[in-house]
């Protein structure tokens, strides 16, 4: 065996060495990341019952463990149940610091609705099934354990890497954000945030887009309400409180907002086209995203996907409902919630005036459930912009990266508001035909978590090197 085999042999055994210790610390980050993320689905966080309290201590734990300060770790916050956590991962300061927000609450879950314990970590034909995994405990626990890695590696970063977890994100009444803003802004100060309402979109498997969420819709609750005298049901009139509701309803399931667009979902319509698996639907999307748009092709989007739909126009649907006192007395209140997510820059009060117009019934009052808070598009950055198209251009080739407006609404509106520009960027890809945040048997993909872990990694370095 002459030399220069030797050393090709020397080279491939030092390769393959390498390639077994980053495998194998590559699989160590996997399954911690994974125990940080079962922990989290199992604590109860709903707002009947639940406690992120409980989830913040046991994050702040974990942290404790991997050598974070004490002095850099706080849980706090405006009730007993209600802890949010903040934690500072400290770095040289020569450039200002960064966010990182994941909410700790879910919205509630029935066991009798789903297949699976909701608040037991099931894992099954390659998916991860819980409450909260899509929403929003996966990117909890992957910046949790990104951290955790982070300085195991003994990575110091350019700026101060805030890593904020809080709490009634899903609308409870002690905001963890907006409390936070409120009563600790120096704690949280910083130059940009990252947090959910981005990620990538696949269909049939096959991955169409990565979005970066850089607007939202707005939230406002309406609650709708007859009221009449009532009576005895075994004398019924044709004045039924119940019917008359049901009646107001059926008008407002049939109406459709005009389909308009703004900057964003303009620029989402024509980047996301060409990625799109049939020809219509790409002709359909950069026919929207023309001006003046072209309505038919609004119609054939906003049939084909209730994404699409969302996108394209202001939306209110019915969520709750309740009515009469008794079950042998004719009604004398029937009440309904109805939620309505509106495009950024339409007064909430030219909606109520148009639900009042198809209502068309004067007995049907309209009132607010609280205020909307409504904010204004971030500009795009180009740091956030060029390390995500980096990174999803290695991970995933040929998926494009687009802008987009978030069809819900999250916490990043608080920090917009409070002047801290905030971006919805992730690596966790989720089936548009099969969105089940906030349903029944809500669900990750296992291979999109451990995507979304790398993913996570490398934004987190790129924009702290």
């Amino acid at each position: 065996m002459n030399l220069s085999t030797l050393r090709i042999l020397s080279i491939a055994t030092s390769f393959a060495i390498l390639t077994g210790v980053l495998s194998a610390q590559n699989a160590a980050h996997e399954a911690r990341a994974k125990e940080i993320f079962k922990q989290l689905v199992e604590i109860n966080t709903t707002p009947s019952v639940g406690n992120t309290t409980q989830a913040a201590e046991a994050m702040a734990a974990r942290l404790k463990a991997a050598g974070f300060p004490d002095a850099e770790i706080r849980v706090l916050g405006p009730s007993p149940k209600k802890g949010n956590l903040v934690v500072r991962y400290r770095g040289t300061g020569s450039k200002r610091p960064m966010i990182l927000l994941a909410h700790l609450d879910v919205v509630e879950a029935k066991r009798e609705d789903w297949s699976f314990d909701p608040f037991v970590l099931t894992e099954k034909d390659g998916y991860f099934y819980g409450r909260g995994t899509a929403d929003d405990k996966t990117m909890a626990a992957v910046f949790v354990a990104n951290l955790i890695r982070l300085k195991s590696e003994g990575f110091v970063p350019s700026r101060d890497i805030i890593l904020m977890l809080t709490a009634d994100e899903e609308g409870g009444p002690e905001n963890g954000v907006r409390w936070l803003i409120a009563n600790h802004r120096p704690l949280i100060d910083a130059e940009f945030a990252i947090n959910e309402g981005g990620g990538g979109v696949m269909r049939k498997g096959r991955y169409l887009t990565n979005e970066v969420q850089a607007a939202e819709k707005v939230y406002q609750d309406l609650r709708l309400e007859v009221r009449n005298r009532g009576g005895h049901s075994s004398l019924p009139v044709k004045d039924n409180a119940i019917y008359r509701l049901a009646a107001g309803l059926s008008r407002i399931a049939a109406f459709e907002f005009p389909a308009q667009l703004n900057d964003i979902t303009r620029a989402y319509f024509t980047r996301a086209a060409p990625a799109q698996l049939d020809a219509q639907t790409r002709a359909d999307m950069l026919a929207v995203a023309k001006e003046p748009m072209d309505p038919a092709a609004a119609v054939r989007l906003s049939a084909q996907s209730a994404y699409f739909n969302s996108l394209l126009r202001t939306t209110c649907v019915a969520t709750q409902l309740s009515g009469g006192h008794a079950p042998n007395a004719l009604p004398q209140l029937a009440t309904a919630n109805v939620n309505c997510r509106i495009l950024p820059g339409v007064p909430v009060s030219a909606v109520v005036a148009e639900l009042t117009n198809v209502l068309a019934d004067a007995e049907i009052r309209i009132s607010l459930v609280d205020e909307a808070t409504p904010s204004k598009p971030a500009v795009l950055r180009e740091d956030v912009m060029t390390a995500t198209e980096a990174i999803v251009k290695s991970m995933f080739p040929g998926v494009p990266v687009v802008p987009v407006m978030s069809t819900g609404a999250t916490d990043g509106l608080f920090l917009r508001n409070a002047g801290i520009p905030t971006f919805g960027v992730d690596g966790l890809f989720d089936d548009i035909d099969d969105v089940r945040a906030h349903g029944r048997d809500e669900r990750v993909g296992v291979k999109q978590f451990n995507e979304d872990l790398e993913f996570q990694y490398g934004l987190i370095t790129a924009l702290a090197k």
